[in-house]
């Protein structure tokens, strides 16, 4: 735990997902909330998406974060607070798109989340 996704529409061409990824991941051990070795991030692009009602011209990022829960609002806050301030930062964003960046933090409750490490 924890487990970051990000999703976000296909059409940005010059978003670099694994860079994003390992950029997230840094301010994640950085926080001092989380071990390096439980962190598990994946991207998804989606070819197919709608934003309103316009068919062109609107992309999105989405960083949703799944966490145990019983950190307190403030460390959730900030925890927000700096993987939207690396998600503006980790592209030179379209100037002919408006572009949605947003972040979600998900509790999980701790009696129903299962882990196991296998090790050879």
């Amino acid at each position: 735990m924890p487990h970051l996704t990000i999703e976000y529409s296909d059409q940005l061409t010059g978003f670099d997902a694994a860079a994003a990824l390992l950029k997230f991941n840094r301010v994640l051990v950085a926080s001092g909330e989380f071990e390096e070795l439980d962190i598990k991030s994946r991207a998804i692009a989606f070819s197919s998406y709608l934003i309103g009602t316009q068919t062109h011209g609107r992309a999105f990022v989405h960083v949703k974060l799944a966490l145990l829960s019983g950190r307190s609002a403030v460390i959730k806050q900030q925890l927000s607070e700096q993987l939207l301030q690396a998600l503006q930062q980790a592209s030179a964003w379209p100037p002919a798109i408006q572009v949605q960046l947003c972040v979600e933090l998900i509790e999980i409750e701790p009696a129903f989340y299962c882990k196991i490490a296998i090790t050879n």
